[in-house]
């Protein structure tokens, strides 16, 4: 089995910067793809952005381009999500998502069966 533990959310400024950590424990060589996913206030979550662990391929969601850069260090089985020029819109709950059947990584949470607990980021004006 696999567990994920996302930290490094917290409070900032609008127009601050965070980095979001999620470490992946548990034996399971099938991971080929993590993905960070967001769950606004009253919004449905949504996909940021994924990585495919063999190559470093990544992606994002339209809306998430160019303030959002994900990247993964293999050697400790880690995936960060850097988010700078924090908006007050950002603020919710992030989680990180890793799949391991399947070829395809999308944007979209029911594909995914391994989930973190989520950590908050709070972004006030």
């Amino acid at each position: 089995q696999v567990q994920l533990a996302e930290s490094g959310g917290g409070s900032v400024q609008a127009g601050g910067s965070l980095k979001l950590s999620c470490s992946r424990s548990g034996h399971n060589d099938n991971i080929y793809c993590m993905v960070w996913f967001r769950q606004l206030p009253g919004k449905e979550r949504e996909g940021v952005a994924g990585i495919y662990t063999g190559g470093g391929y990544t992606y994002y969601a339209d809306s998430m381009k160019g303030r959002f850069t994900i990247s993964l260090d293999n050697a400790k089985n880690t995936v960060y999500l850097q988010m700078n020029n924090l908006q007050p819109e950002d603020t919710g709950m992030y989680y990180c998502a890793a799949a391991d059947s399947g070829t395809y990584c999308p944007l979209i949470p029911s594909f995914f069966g391994y989930w973190g607990q989520g950590t908050q980021v709070t972004v006030s004006s």
